[in-house]
């Protein structure tokens, strides 16, 4: 696909580390499957990944974790 940040790369498969940040909490998944940009370097996760992401960082958010870094891990 085409970038919508640069318009000028095109988006290919690779991995990226993505930080989620809720009520002073910081989470980071390194590793995450993504299309990255040949150009920029902006990624880009598909629905299924973005919700694991969410549902993993709310768990280690309720478990009263502050900071928390990670290799994502497919299910």
């Amino acid at each position: 696909m085409k970038c919508v940040i640069c318009k000028q790369g095109t988006t290919k498969p690779g991995a990226a580390t993505e930080v989620l940040e809720r009520d002073g909490a910081v989470i980071v998944f390194r590793n995450v499957p993504a299309e990255v940009c040949d150009v920029c370097g902006e990624t880009y996760l598909d629905a299924a990944t973005t919700s694991r992401l969410q549902t993993e960082a709310e768990k280690l958010i309720a478990t009263g974790s502050r900071l928390d870094v990670r290799d994502y891990r497919a299910a």
